[in-house]
């Protein structure tokens, strides 16, 4: 019952992975250096400047609560290009529109794993079955780890005889330990699958131009409508190729089995992942994606070095192709368990590594400034704005909750008695108070939106269990302090001090 998706620390020397320049390290320094700046003037200039941090901590909580507002409109506006989605029929909009065009394609679908349950498999591959596509035009690929060769045979075995002639064909692979400039990582298992499924094409001699291939997690279950929408989305785009396309990622398999903490994280993952899909101009892929094979195969295939291949694939393409690439929102879901453990206190654990791997994204930026800058055929004003959006999105997730629930209040409690009696100073916790007031307003239509994002409620559940879904959201200023500022801090800060993360199984659990 584990998911290939987690990740924690594991020190690595640089030698066989990566080799990079002082330059390269240089900027490794600059995001951790930002959060601890920051976080060591605010608490030097509160007793020696107070009135300047009063001024900023206002300033800040006044730009989060803008930032709030502007990230409700586009909930909003994403929530009903969502509710609308899942109206359609986009097997028989596809047929309609592209009746001869859409069967053309093949869909490679990739599920890298180590140790899942065959139960976890079955479910996965049992929704790709059962979905509204003709499964004969998918190639499904199952790719293990040599580490773990008995595991593997067997799940290979259990595959074949409940699954064997249900779709166009199965292919297993398995990952060799150790080879020569890897990490250990998921991106290396799949840059190995992918490999081993362009020998296979090249074997049966079919175009890479008319295979789409989908990156999924072991436990991802796809809405039925999912290839017909994708395959739709790709025939209804220009130039197709030079795109990926990225879904709405729900963490909701298991929502009413999980703790509150883990619900918390798994929604705020979908609001965010929902806001970003309303502005394309913004948009990297993130866990679950798709994009052409011929794409695939132009960049050499996931990155085997690093820890945030999802990521990263799409700033390969980006590079390569010279900022002639765009990730297409798709409004459908796919679903995947929320991370969870055995006790309370394992569950926790395993939540704070799930968002300290995510959080390790933050290696891209390195990457960016080092490959974009020599890029000339990029427009500048592309480049700057996803290196903005890059150092900015981390930086705020890693400082915003510490500044506003927790620092907001110091220079208040050690100013000299002179600067407490000037109006700033006396009006300054009404005003703040205010501010998170107003704040407040976002966690009541998120609190809303939420029930629309359960799945059904099973029969064993009871059904008070709905309350909890209520009172959790009380928990929201306590998660964001432990389970989304300290893993990005810690993140960041070992980047800096070159402390990097590697990869580590954490147990997912699905009745």
């Amino acid at each position: 019952m584990r998911s290939y998706f987690d990740f924690t620390t594991y020190y690595l020397d640089m030698v066989g992975t990566q080799k990079k320049t002082k330059l390269y390290r240089f900027l490794e320094y600059i995001p951790g250096t930002l959060i601890w700046v920051t976080f060591f003037l605010a608490v030097v200039l509160s007793f020696t400047n107070s009135l300047w941090v009063i001024y900023f901590i206002i300033l800040f909580d006044l730009y989060w609560l803008l930032r709030v507002l502007y990230f409700l409109i586009f909930i909003v506006f994403s929530w009903r290009r969502y509710a609308r989605a899942l109206k359609i029929n986009w097997y028989e909009r596809l047929g309609k529109e592209f009746p001869n065009k859409w069967s053309t394609y093949t869909h490679c679908v990739f599920f890298p794993f180590v140790k899942e349950d065959f139960h976890i498999i079955d479910c996965t591959l049992s929704a790709l079955l059962h979905s509204t596509y003709d499964p004969k035009k998918f190639i499904v690929v199952l790719g293990g780890e040599e580490r773990a060769r008995a595991h593997f045979e067997s799940m290979k075995q259990l595959v074949k005889e409940k699954y064997d002639g249900k779709f166009c064909d199965i292919l297993f692979t398995v990952h060799p330990d150790e080879l020569p400039g890897e990490m250990k990582t998921k991106g290396a298992n799949l840059h190995w699958m992918g490999r081993k499924a362009k020998e296979y094409f090249d074997s049966k001699k079919i175009g890479y131009e008319h295979i789409i291939v989908s990156a999924f997690d072991s436990d991802t279950v796809v809405h039925e409508q999912y290839f017909a929408c994708l395959t739709y989305t790709y025939c209804s785009t220009p130039n197709p190729q030079r795109a990926s396309y990225q879904p709405v990622v729900m963490y909701n398999n298991n929502m009413w089995e999980s703790r509150a903490p883990m619900r918390l994280a798994s929604l705020s993952t979908t609001y965010w992942m929902l806001t970003e899909l309303s502005r394309p101009d913004r948009l990297f892929t993130f866990s679950s994606h798709s994009m052409s094979f011929q794409a695939l195969v132009d960049v050499g295939f996931w990155q085997n070095d690093i820890v945030s291949e999802d990521s990263r694939i799409f700033l390969q393409c980006y590079t390569h192709y010279q900022g002639n690439y765009r990730v297409v929102p798709m409004y459908l879901p796919v679903s995947m368990d929320a991370v969870t453990g055995p006790t309370p206190i394992k569950g926790f654990i395993n939540l704070y590594k799930q968002q300290r791997r995510w959080a390790w994204g933050v290696e891209h930026f390195p990457y960016m400034m080092t490959k974009f800058f020599p890029h000339s055929g990029i427009p500048l004003k592309d480049r700057l704005r996803l290196i903005w959006i890059q150092v900015e999105g981390m930086y705020t997730w890693a400082t915003a909750p510490i500044i506003i629930l927790l620092l907001g209040r110091l220079p208040l409690m050690v100013a000299p008695s002179q600067v407490k009696t000037t109006v700033i100073a006396q009006n300054a916790p009404f005003i703040l108070e205010w501010l998170l007031n107003a704040s407040m307003i976002g966690l009541l239509v998120l609190g809303f939106l939420s029930f629309f994002l359960l799945p059904k409620r099973p029969d064993i559940t009871p059904k008070h269990r709905m309350i909890y879904m209520i009172l959790q959201w009380a928990l929201l200023p306590i998660s964001l302090i432990f389970f989304s500022s300290l893993p990005a801090i810690d993140a960041q800060t070992r980047l800096m001090l070159g402390k990097y993360l590697g990869f580590n199984v954490s147990e997912k659990r699905k009745k």
